[in-house]
């Protein structure tokens, strides 16, 4: 048989330098587990957003709305019952109240969602180095 270069690139002989291939294989060895104790340490960062604290955030914007609410209308059933006049104070505190507790609760979103944000680009910022 002739000597005719073997075209499967698997079975190709390449150089080797048993010391290159040993730094080489400790360095990714190393990042491999660099990357997993990143990742472990993000998991416990974020450990608390699971199905239940995501209900009793819910549970939280859904009270920070109705105590309001509730506190005007009380306050106007108060009032108008103290000092009756044409106009019942207790729809319009109770309406004041309902739109005090939306925008409490959207401030709270909103704050809520910022952070969210940047612990995302924290954790991306971590992951590219």
């Amino acid at each position: 048989m002739k000597n005719t270069p073997n075209l499967d690139p698997k079975l190709e002989k390449k150089p080797t330098n048993k010391e290159g291939n040993k730094y080489n294989s400790q360095q990714n060895y190393s990042q491999k587990v660099g990357d997993i104790a990143k990742r472990k340490l993000n998991a416990q960062r974020h450990v608390t957003k699971t199905v239940w604290s995501g209900l009793g955030m819910m549970g939280l914007i859904g009270w920070s709305v109705a105590i309001p609410t509730l506190l005007g209308a009380m306050l106007g059933i108060w009032i108008d019952g103290k000092y009756p006049s044409g106009h019942s104070w207790a729809l319009a505190l109770l309406v004041a109240g309902l739109c005090l507790g939306c925008f409490n609760a959207w401030h709270w979103v909103q704050k809520e969602d910022k952070n969210i944000h940047l612990n995302d680009e924290d954790d991306e910022d971590d992951t590219v180095d």
